[in-house]
């Protein structure tokens, strides 16, 4: 089997899953009262891109958390992170700083806007005081747009952090499938796709949000264990 078989093969074991789970969500729907595994991983899908001759949502950000030993940030607070705040002083924006997802599409977006001189320090820093965040709030809250709208679903994979841990393993597998860094294209993303106009090459030539793991071989047999973590997840409300 090649890589277009088990691509066919991830794909139609997440359209399983999601018929399963009564469909995948975006994260304008969720809540921190849904139920929520404690660790998982977490596909999100394009909102207006289907596979090349295919009406199935193409994978667009594949992402998990606690990969390193000790650490304690949940599933939901990862998606929490890329979500953005629903109130508050930052309302309807969100810490690019805190999320890599919502750097990239907030340097993507300024690109394709040559707005890149409005805001000089986007990325720069792990934080950022009060007065810097409030200037940056409008095109964070461009970013929540473009990112709450996104479907996603995600896995239950409920092991210790770290990063020998199942979950690093199936994300940086799951990558390295749908990445089309240099490989053969496989779906390639439509031409006004907005990750094209990121800065980072990795994701303008894997076609999707992604650094890591964009450039490296998988290995097959993960598609197995991937497989059963699926079965395993129930649904949650």
């Amino acid at each position: 089997m090649g890589r277009r078989d088990d691509l066919d093969r991830l794909y139609h074991l997440l359209d399983r899953f999601d018929e399963r789970v009564g469909g995948a969500k975006t994260l304008d729907d969720c809540t921190g009262y849904t139920d929520w595994p404690e660790r998982g991983i977490y596909v999100f899908f394009a909102a207006d891109e289907s596979r090349e001759g295919s009406d199935q949502p193409r994978i667009t950000r594949i992402g998990t958390h606690a990969v390193s030993s000790g650490s304690g940030t949940t599933l939901w607070n990862r998606l929490r992170t890329h979500r953005g705040a629903n109130r508050g002083t930052y309302e309807g924006g969100g810490n690019h700083r805190g999320s890599v997802f919502r750097k990239r599409v907030g340097e993507a977006l300024l690109a394709r806007a040559d707005l890149e001189d409005d805001y000089p320090e986007w990325g720069v820093g792990s934080s950022a005081g009060r007065d810097r965040r409030l200037s940056e709030l409008d095109h964070e809250v461009r970013v929540s747009e473009y990112i709450r709208n996104l479907p996603f679903l995600w896995i239950d994979v409920d092991d210790e952090p770290g990063p020998d841990s199942e979950r690093a393993y199936l994300e940086s597998n799951l990558i390295a499938l749908v990445s089309n860094y240099g490989a053969e294209p496989i779906d390639p993303r439509a031409s006004d796709w907005l990750g094209r106009h990121c800065p980072s090459e990795a994701i303008r030539k894997s076609g999707l949000w992604n650094v890591n793991h964009v450039d490296e071989e998988f290995d097959p047999n993960f598609l197995t264990r991937l497989e059963t973590r699926i079965e395993e997840t129930e649904p949650v409300d």
